[in-house]
């Protein structure tokens, strides 16, 4: 008789095609609405997705004014601003290559943490790994072949968003760490407030979509706010707490493939050599900056995000203390 795999297995499976398939959405989304009501339709799904999931486990909203100023910062450098830049990126490129430039937030965080946490030691492994990372982003890019000036504004925007990442994380993990509150409360509120934030965005920049809203186009931003900026939270957890943040943060190696097979079986996106083949060697640079490789049992150097929703400190907590 088999024995059933772990019940992890299936959530990290799922988690990886929910953020694999989040830039498509995206995409679909941009056929009627403006980046800016794309990402503030994201993040409203996704908020009350989380509202209501905080409800049914009764889980509390925190509750320090301190906590909250902390959640302010990272609505918005970790939601808002990346989810809009995003979404303005792929009015100009594909979500394959978007998805592929996103799975370089592990090394834009990285080189944020050795620039910002002088305790951070630049080890000659971890400079190695940036370095093949960033090269591996020049190739996915084919800059030898230069852009038109759409395409730089697309890429450009899109590398602003994994810069926010690679900011928002680190930040996260040093202030939101030991703040007593439950990882389901702080995903609430930053979803939350990253969400408020959008509201004068919004109003400004128009609330009236530039083109007929189909049934497609709903279906995709449903999917992509409450699945993959809400519940998509849910998995993430699980995964941590069942199988560590290390095997978690592995989901960031799938997520540009499925991404890319997304992208031209249901988009119909065309695909250059060099984006897979730069995305394989940005996701070896990324193994050789977290360790990848090494002994069993020893967490990733630096705390990785897929699409945009971290794994904050408060989960990384929770996998340590579910060991002790």
């Amino acid at each position: 008789m088999s024995r059933r795999p772990p019940t992890w297995v299936l959530a990290y499976l799922v988690l990886a095609v929910v953020w694999g398939c989040s830039f498509a959405f995206v995409q679909v989304g941009l056929r009627s609405l403006t980046p800016v009501q794309v990402a503030f339709g994201r993040l409203f799904l996704g908020a009350l997705a989380l509202l209501v999931l905080s409800a049914v486990l009764r889980s509390p909203l925190p509750r320090r004014r301190r906590t909250w100023g902390h959640l302010l910062v990272v609505g918005a450098i970790l939601n808002a601003v990346p989810f809009t830049l995003f979404a303005v990126g792929q009015q100009h490129v594909s979500s394959i290559l978007a998805g592929i430039i996103n799975a370089a937030t592990p090394l834009t965080t990285l080189a944020v943490i050795l620039v910002a946490y002088p305790e951070e030691q630049p080890t000659r492994r971890r400079v190695m790994g940036l370095l093949l990372g960033f090269l591996g982003v020049a190739v996915v890019l084919g800059v030898w072949e230069g852009f038109a000036a759409g395409q730089w504004t697309g890429v450009l925007a899109c590398l602003g968003a994994v810069t926010c990442y690679g900011i928002g994380l680190p930040y996260s993990r040093r202030h939101l760490t030991g703040s007593g509150e439950g990882p389901v409360a702080l995903a609430t509120g930053q979803v939350s407030l990253g969400c408020l934030l959008m509201v004068p965005v919004l109003l400004v920049s128009g609330v009236t979509p530039h083109a007929p809203v189909t049934a497609v186009v709903v279906w995709a931003m449903v999917a992509l706010g409450a699945l993959g900026s809400g519940f998509a939270f849910v998995l993430n957890y699980h995964v941590i707490k069942h199988a560590g943040a290390s095997t978690a943060s592995t989901v960031t190696y799938l997520t540009p493939l499925v991404a890319t097979v997304v992208g031209i079986a249901v988009l119909g996106e065309g695909i250059t050599w060099h984006e897979p083949v730069g995305g394989l060697v940005v996701l070896a640079g990324v193994a050789l900056a977290q360790g990848r490789g090494r002994r069993r049992g020893v967490e990733p150097e630096v705390p990785v995000a897929a699409d945009g929703v971290p794994v904050t400190a408060a989960m990384s907590e929770a996998d340590r203390t579910s060991r002790t």
